[in-house]
């Protein structure tokens, strides 16, 4: 969280309206640790709003943003 002029600005809340970096689709959701067949579909294009080295942050099955390792996606 970034403290700017005495305000709390939390940039991953305006990534749902940030424009498209690009897309990716689900090519599988076996996850070893988290469950995550329940907010992927294997198959379907999503739209990735930020991502770094290991995760990619789209818009999932439940209409919010989350954080996914890239592996799941092609």
């Amino acid at each position: 969280m970034l403290v700017k002029k005495g305000r709390d600005i939390m940039l991953h809340l305006k990534w749902k309206d940030a424009p498209t970096l690009r897309a990716v689709t689900c090519k599988h959701t076996n996850a070893s640790k988290y469950l995550v067949s329940n907010v992927l579909t294997v198959g379907k294009q999503y739209d990735v709003k930020n991502e770094t080295e290991e995760f990619v942050f789209i818009i999932d099955n439940t209409g919010n943003i989350g954080g996914y390792y890239k592996d799941y996606f092609e």
